[in-house]
């Protein structure tokens, strides 16, 4: 069950509505480059996984820093969390239609550093090379 709080659409009134479109972009962006999100939302597109199944899969990502990273991007709407009644609950995530159409734009993003990474490689070397005192 999903963990919510009622009294933030109390206040969300009294805010400036573009600070609050602001602040939302820039901690989507925020929250989509982080460390962890674009790792667990690619085990994802490839259908429901399990809690276990990710903490596997991403390495280095500890439990904790998992089920933030989890419940952020739930509330973010990128993933469904399905808690099945057996014993003990079997919990799934699965990434939402929004997330698919994140994953089409970070697909050229990928498309984008892999194309250039040599480039990029030479040209830190160069700099490097240029401002060693």
């Amino acid at each position: 069950m999903s963990q919510g709080n009622i009294a933030v659409t109390d206040q969300a009134g009294a805010v400036d509505p573009e600070k609050i479109e602001a602040c939302t972009v820039l901690e989507v962006i925020s929250r989509i480059s982080g460390k962890w999100a674009i790792g667990i939302l690619l085990q994802a597109m490839r259908g429901p996984v399990r809690f276990t199944a990710l903490e596997r899969s991403v390495e280095g990502i500890s439990r904790r820093m998992l089920t933030l990273t989890l419940r952020n991007l739930e509330r973010d709407g990128l993933l469904v969390r399905t808690v099945y009644p057996t014993i003990p609950p079997r919990v799934e995530y699965e990434a939402t239609p929004r997330a698919r159409e994140l994953y089409e734009t970070l697909s050229g993003l990928v498309g984008w550093a892999e194309r250039h990474r040599e480039a990029i490689a030479v040209s830190r070397v160069a700099y490097d090379g240029n401002t060693a005192c």
